[in-house]
């Protein structure tokens, strides 16, 4: 996650990873495996040469940002409760006798209407 926090910054102030390096003084090849492996925890201390470099608190690399947590919790109730709608009208379907070649029937319709929406 840090890695992908420092590139975004990085490409935010239009910095190479040769600068960046270079205003940190860390190698350029340990900031490009930083980038680049998201999993990886640099020291405080790196962190720390990062930030400033790039003028910044190190505490943007380092606090976890609830708000695309809660953005991505958001979707994905709402794509549940979407998956719930649909297996509730299967459900109906069913119980009013809708078989296996009728549900087959309905996805070629809606394909058809797909195609000639496309047109």
């Amino acid at each position: 996650m840090i890695g992908i926090k420092i590139k975004y910054m990085r490409l935010q102030q239009g910095l190479s990873i040769t600068q960046l390096a270079k205003k940190a003084k860390i190698s350029k090849s340990y900031l490009s495996y930083l980038e680049k492996n998201p999993a990886t925890n640099p020291s405080l201390q790196i962190i720390s040469k990062i930030a400033a470099a790039l003028d910044i608190s190190p505490n943007y690399f380092i606090n976890d940002h609830g708000e695309d947590d809660k953005k991505n919790k958001k979707e994905e109730n709402s794509r549940e409760e979407k998956n719930q709608e649909w297996i509730s009208v299967l459900m109906d379907g069913l119980e009013e006798g809708m078989t296996k070649e009728d549900f087959e029937e309905f996805q070629k319709y809606i394909e058809f209407l797909k195609y000639r929406k496309s047109r």
